[in-house]
Formats: C-alpha cells, sequence, structure tokens
C-alpha cells in the first residue's frame, strides 16, 4: 500500500481525512465526466476543511491518496472493478482498477482513516443469494461511512436487517428514517439519529472505546430525492429488463442503474451528483470535529445523539 504523501503527513498531524472510492471514476460516469467529478468530490472535502484521500489499485498497488497522473490514468478507462473477492488476483496481475466501497474500507482501515464518503452502499438484493460484499467490510473495519443509504435498485430492509445482524450501527443524520439513495428516505425507522458533526463523530468514538470491530454508516439523505413513485415505476421496468437480459450477479447494479438513469433521461444521474457532493462535504465536517475532539472526553459520548 502506497500512501501520498500529503495523505501521511495529514495521518502523522491527526489532521483530518477522507477517503473516496474510485468505481465512480472507473465505472460511474463516462470521460470527461467521471475526471471532472473526481476532482470536484477532492474539492469538495478541502472545502470541508479535510484531506481528500482517493483509493485506488494502479498498475498493481493499493494507493492513498492519488495524484492528478493517477487520476487521468483512471479515467481514460480499461480498468478494472476491485472488490474484496478480486482484490488480490488484480494486484498479483499487476492491474489498474477501482476500489468499491468494501476495498475502500480495507484500505482506508489500513491506512488508518477514520472518515469514508460514498454515493449509496451495496446491500441485498431481491434475488436470492446476492448480497453485496460492502455489508462485510462495514462489519469487519471500523470506519465511518457517509452515505445516502442502500442504492436504491436494492431491498432496503433486507440490507438494513443484515446491518443489524452484522452489529453495523445505522445513524441518521438530521432525519429519524434510512436514506433512500435516489428518493429521500425509506419508510425504514432508525435506532437513532444525530444532528450535527460532531454528534456524528462522538459515535464513532464511543464505537472506539467500546472495542467493538464495526464501523459506524451515516445516513445522509439526499436533498430534492425523486418521488418514490416516479422511481419505482422505471425500477420496475429495469428490474423486467434485466431478467430478460439474463443479468445477475455482480452485473446486476450497474445494468440496473444504467437502465433507470436512461429512463429517467438522466434525472437519477443528476441527483446521485448531488448526493455524492453531499455525502463528501459532510464526511469532511465529520472527520474535522473527530480530529478536533478529545479522545478522552467523557462529555463526547451521547452528546446530541438520540
Amino acid at each position: 500500500m502506497r500512501i501520498s504523501t500529503e495523505v501521511a503527513d495529514a495521518l502523522t498531524e491527526r489532521a483530518p481525512v477522507v477517503a473516496l472510492e474510485s468505481t465512480v471514476i472507473t465505472h460511474g460516469l463516462p470521460r470527461p465526466h467521471n475526471l471532472e467529478l473526481a476532482k470536484r468530490l477532492e474539492e469538495v472535502v478541502r472545502e470541508g476543511g479535510a484531506v481528500p484521500a482517493t483509493v485506488a489499485v494502479v498498475a498493481g498497488e493499493v494507493r492513498v491518496g492519488l495524484e492528478p497522473p493517477d487520476l487521468e490514468r483512471l479515467a481514460s478507462g480499461g480498468a478494472d472493478k476491485a472488490s474484496l473477492w478480486n482484490f488480490a488476483a488484480l494486484l498479483a496481475a499487476g492491474r489498474d482498477a477501482g476500489t468499491t466501497v468494501a476495498t475502500t474500507l480495507f484500505a482506508a482501515f489500513g491506512a488508518g482513516i477514520k472518515v469514508f464518503a460514498t454515493g449509496g452502499i451495496g446491500g441485498v438484493h431481491d434475488t436470492p443469494f446476492d448480497e453485496s460484499a460492502d455489508l462485510v467490510a462495514l462489519a469487519n473495519y471500523r470506519v465511518l461511512t457517509v452515505c445516502a443509504g442502500p442504492k436504491s435498485i436494492l431491498d432496503a430492509e433486507a440490507t438494513t436487517e443484515r446491518l443489524e445482524t452484522l452489529g453495523v450501527p445505522v445513524v441518521g443524520y438530521r432525519s429519524d428514517r434510512l436514506a433512500g439513495f435516489f428518493v429521500e428516505e425509506t419508510a425504514i425507522p432508525l435506532p437513532s439519529r444525530v444532528d450535527d458533526p460532531a454528534a456524528a463523530a462522538a459515535v464513532l468514538r464511543a464505537q472506539e472505546r467500546l472495542g467493538l470491530g464495526a464501523g459506524v454508516l451515516i445516513s445522509n439523505p439526499v436533498s430534492s430525492g425523486l418521488p418514490r413513485d416516479r422511481f419505482d415505476t422505471w425500477l420496475q421496468a429495469a428490474r423486467a429488463s434485466a431478467v430478460a437480459a439474463g443479468v445477475h450477479g455482480r452485473d446486476t447494479t450497474p445494468y440496473m442503474l444504467d437502465a433507470v438513469a436512461k429512463l429517467s433521461n438522466g434525472e437519477t444521474m443528476t441527483v446521485n451528483l448531488r448526493l455524492l457532493e453531499e455525502n463528501a462535504r459532510l464526511a469532511a465536517r465529520i472527520a474535522a470535529a473527530y480530529a478536533g475532539a478529545s479522545s478522552a472526553a467523557p462529555d463526547l459520548v451521547g452528546a446530541g445523539v438520540r
């Protein structure tokens, strides 16, 4: 693993750092929009007072914090997608790859980064035996993840139940219900909420003091989400298309997201870009709050958490 000088210096100084995934560069958007988004998300993190640490695999090496040539290389096309199950093989083959939520969490935890921002997490599909490795990573790597909930093509209720089983705290940010990715909220109630970045950071500190190994998931509803009924219509059509095309397994999520983007004439993509920025901004503020608080302060426990 190679950590950039900027990120390494920030970690040494206990300054705020936010990890960012790279599948949004390699598989999320066409060029040049993918490169523009990658740069914009790093800019948003800096505006929030933290150092961005985009994670990727470059020439078979895990990089934490990318230089401009690395971003250009990944955005040019041809990179694989690295999840936990193929991670080692891609490194051994010297490949380039974008990192998913799961592999970004692995790298962030290994580097000592406490906060990670993504769009939506993977989870449980509506077909049997199809679950994302993101859930395992959230349970195994103690990093606070800011997201807009499970991706909207997933079974949100089953995903929430699985997270509960795995012992992953799911905390609403200024909301009592699970975020709905493309739509603002689901109907699924959450056991706790926080209303400011310091309170979110306090949950991670409490998790650390308890010695629990799981991360913390902050559910941050997107502003101006899509109407549920309109999205459900697109989703049903996308599912029918996936069945007709024989799509299954790891190809399901990208196929479905692409299908709903086309059916919505790009409306879902617009919302996706918005939530990515909003999550990066919140993650930076949480990272700054975490870095600025004393780990020994007993009054942080439960402060602002309800």
